[in-house]
């Protein structure tokens, strides 16, 4: 087994952080340091089961560049928070009030967010 390298434990901590602050606690979270092409940190979302793969890429970033796993691991974030109201929008059949239903459920999160 690979040891974790420090920005992974960096990312996991972040993302907790921001999956408690926006009231995300009823997924399963899985976490991945692998190699990734073309971004930093991805989120896999199966909203059947509750669960979430959130990876980082384990490639070094190129020469000159940075990577910043705290940024990455917020943006994750906000994906699994938008994630309900996107699976619904990317379905060819919504129900009635669904969309609606979870454009509501975002805005009370954000609600208790926002000062």
């Amino acid at each position: 087994m690979k040891a974790q390298s420090k920005e992974f434990g960096q990312f996991q901590r972040e993302f907790k952080k921001y999956q408690q602050m926006f009231g995300l606690n009823g997924y399963k979270v899985y976490y991945e340091e692998v190699p990734l092409d073309d971004c930093f940190a991805q989120i896999l979302t199966n909203p059947g089961n509750m669960a979430v793969t959130v990876r980082l890429n384990s490639v070094p970033a190129p020469h000159g560049t940075q990577r910043h796993p705290r940024q990455s691991a917020k943006h994750e974030a906000i994906h699994l928070l938008l994630n309900k109201l996107s699976d619904l929008a990317a379905q060819r059949y919504v129900r009635q009030g669904e969309v609606s239903e979870a454009e509501e459920e975002l805005v009370f999160k954000l609600e208790g967010l926002i000062p």
